[in-house]
């Protein structure tokens, strides 16, 4: 099999000021001052370059773009992409029936000098395919990794062309998205927003492309809203208090809402948080989402409709260990968290085994998931084969963990769930989804009038009309 190469950063920047029919104008403001660059060096920049520019100066670019409440958010990113586009089309009408034009601009912070910082940046690109054609629009929101300001210009500049390149002269979405690191790595930056959409993309559905970002490895978690628009996690959980339900939702269950009920009425009642400003979540790990063929695109669709017709914001990740998304979470919000899981997750959490690639073992992995306003809510079930509820009151752990977790607990770190309805408690997800595959009656009773409507109108999940 023949693996091709991928072309380098000049390499791209050539191919596209060699191309012809493009033109258009690059604007960068911030720290984001080295993809037009790369298109100079190259050579035959005067076919493709209308115009750079930099209002480096928060008054300048307020006086060019109009005020934003951030200067490095998306809404800046796209007011400067409707002003070029704007002078491009209303300066240059005698080329538009030859020419494809295209804005591309970003906004971004680099690591400061005291490196107190977390480099991030958005950049976006306004471009057609065909000449007078309707526009499409690329938009991305990168973080930088690099521990040198110098390093992360660097790898914004190769990016930029990274992003031109993929959506002038890549027609698949899915490759175009995993071009954005040629020449790059996640150690370096990850790109954890990607939004695709015009005429000539009407097909792609955003949420599949949030899903590869995770499966490509271009970042560890993103997320979306109920009704399907991408998120970008900092941007949406800043300074919010955020209750977190990780589950494989599939189906959604009278359990799993009630695990959700009970989990947001104990965490409404900490005194640190304001009700009003809490983001519950949904989170679908890669983990959870992977079959014995890997992972369906079709499956997670079901699934985020689902949960979109509950209204629920939906996050995937690829933190399979509490500890890892507990430590994500608290570094994109200054609130309080809390994460909902069921006894039996519990359980896990604290086999020492699991933790063995650290090294201070379960006590690091311990320091790492409550260090800063983390709650666990553990909703008990029933124990296996009988029905008695088995909940926090109830675990024993061998040797000195019962110490570790008797302090947890009795210090309020983790917290026992009280179900609202007892009656749900024998509800076993598979097992539903058992019954709506093989077409045994009664499975609507145990799932919310929602989902079985959505099951049913939708055909989700394997069911089949009678």
């Amino acid at each position: 099999m023949e693996i091709l190469r991928i072309p380098s950063t000049k390499e791209k920047a050539l191919t596209v000021n060699l191309n012809g029919g493009l033109y258009g104008s690059f604007a960068e403001i911030g720290a984001g001052q080295e993809t037009a660059s790369h298109f100079f060096k190259a050579g035959g920049a005067s076919g493709t370059i209308a115009k750079t520019m930099s209002a480096y100066d928060m008054k300048f670019s307020d006086a060019i773009y109009g005020k934003t409440k951030r200067y490095v958010s998306e809404e800046k990113l796209l007011k400067m992409l409707d002003h070029e586009m704007e002078l491009l089309q209303e300066r240059l009408p005698d080329r538009a029936d030859t020419t494809k034009f295209f804005a591309f601009a970003n906004t971004v912070e680099i690591l400061n000098y005291h490196k107190t910082n977390q480099g991030h940046g958005w950049m976006g690109l306004r471009f057609q395919l065909f000449p007078r054609a309707p526009m499409n629009e690329c938009v991305i929101h990168v973080i930088l990794h690099d521990t040198d300001a110098n390093w992360q210009q660097q790898a914004l500049g190769m990016l930029g062309v990274n992003l031109i390149y993929g959506c002038t002269h890549i027609s698949n979405p899915e490759t175009m998205m995993q071009s954005l690191m040629d020449n790059l790595n996640n150690r370096r930056l990850e790109i954890d927003f990607f939004r695709l959409k015009g005429p000539d993309f009407q097909k792609v559905d955003n949420r599949l492309m949030a899903l590869k970002l995770v499966k490509l490895g271009h970042t560890r978690a993103t997320m979306f809203d109920a009704d399907g628009t991408v998120l970008q996690p900092q941007t949406t959980l800043y300074k919010k208090n955020v209750l977190l339900l990780r589950g494989r939702f599939r189906p959604v269950t009278h359990v799993t809402m009630d695990m959700l009920e009970s989990g947001l009425e104990a965490f409404k009642k900490e005194e640190d948080v304001d009700e009003n400003n809490i983001i519950p979540i949904s989170e679908l790990t890669l983990h959870d989402l992977t079959g014995e063929e890997g992972i369906s695109d079709k499956d997670f669709l079901y699934r985020v409709d689902i949960l979109g017709s509950l209204g629920q914001k939906v996050m995937i990740s690829d933190y399979q260990k509490y500890f890892k998304l507990s430590s994500y979470i608290s570094q994109i919000t200054k609130g309080k968290t809390g994460i909902i899981l069921g006894i039996f997750g519990l359980e896990k959490i604290f086999e020492e085994s699991y933790y063995e690639e650290l090294k201070g073992g379960i006590l690091e992995s311990m320091g790492l998931l409550f260090k800063r306003n983390i709650k666990l809510y553990v909703y008990p079930s029933h124990k296996p084969g009988s029905q008695e509820i088995y909940g926090c009151q109830d675990l024993v752990l061998p040797g000195p963990l019962q110490k570790l977790y008797e302090y947890l607990y009795e210090s309020q770190h983790i917290v026992g769930l009280k179900p609202k309805n007892e009656q749900h408690l024998h509800i076993y997800s598979d097992k539903v989804l058992h019954m709506i595959q093989k077409g045994n009656h009664g499975w609507e009773a145990l799932v919310p009038e929602k989902v079985a409507k959505a099951i049913k109108t939708k055909n989700l999940f394997g069911y089949q009309q009678a």
